[in-house]
């Protein structure tokens, strides 16, 4: 069995889990999340406490179990608290501003750039070289951040473009005659 999967999650308090119909609801302060149990992993609850249990003999089992609670975890983290992801506008003009459930960016083309937000995702500007996206699913959440790198990479040679707040770009030397 994975070693991931032994340990327990605790269920924090205002955090309600049912498990109905081989689906497993996470309700909290921040929203719900629904997740698919796989067939060969079982869901063992003790008061506040949840552990993931490997069916014996199926396949695959033991990686299944640790894969399910990291998903039952961060599904109890983003009710609970949320997650976040940083990014940070590097260059001349490079600007960023939400409006609503829009995030409007400024990066250097002859035409501004609109990323609608998903539903769920929520996305703020503290300055104008500053991108904070939240919301309570971890993967929608850095799913996002991604497109919106994606719109402009951070380039080797200067560094500019949209990177992650703890993102090290190593620069490379210009070519030299």
């Amino acid at each position: 069995m994975s070693r991931v999967a032994k340990n327990p999650i605790a269920l924090p308090a205002g955090v309600e889990l049912t498990l109905a119909s081989g689906e497993v609801t996470v309700k909290g302060p921040l929203g719900s999340l629904k997740q698919r149990l796989h067939p060969s992993v079982s869901l063992v609850r003790d008061g506040g406490v949840v552990t993931i249990a490997a069916v014996e003999g199926a396949v695959n089992a033991g990686a299944m179990s640790g894969t399910t609670r990291a998903l039952l975890n961060n599904m109890v983290v983003g009710v609970s608290k949320g997650f976040e992801r940083k990014l940070t506008l590097v260059g001349v003009g490079y600007r960023a501003q939400a409006q609503g459930d829009k995030l409007n960016l400024t990066l250097g083309f002859s035409h501004p750039v609109v990323h609608q937000m998903p539903a769920g995702v929520k996305v703020e500007t503290p300055t104008q070289t500053e991108i904070v996206i939240k919301g309570v699913d971890k993967q929608q959440v850095g799913q996002v951040a991604a497109e919106v790198r994606a719109y402009r990479a951070p380039e080797p040679y200067k560094g500019k473009g949209v990177r992650y707040a703890d993102e090290v770009v190593s620069l490379k030397e210009t070519k030299k005659k």
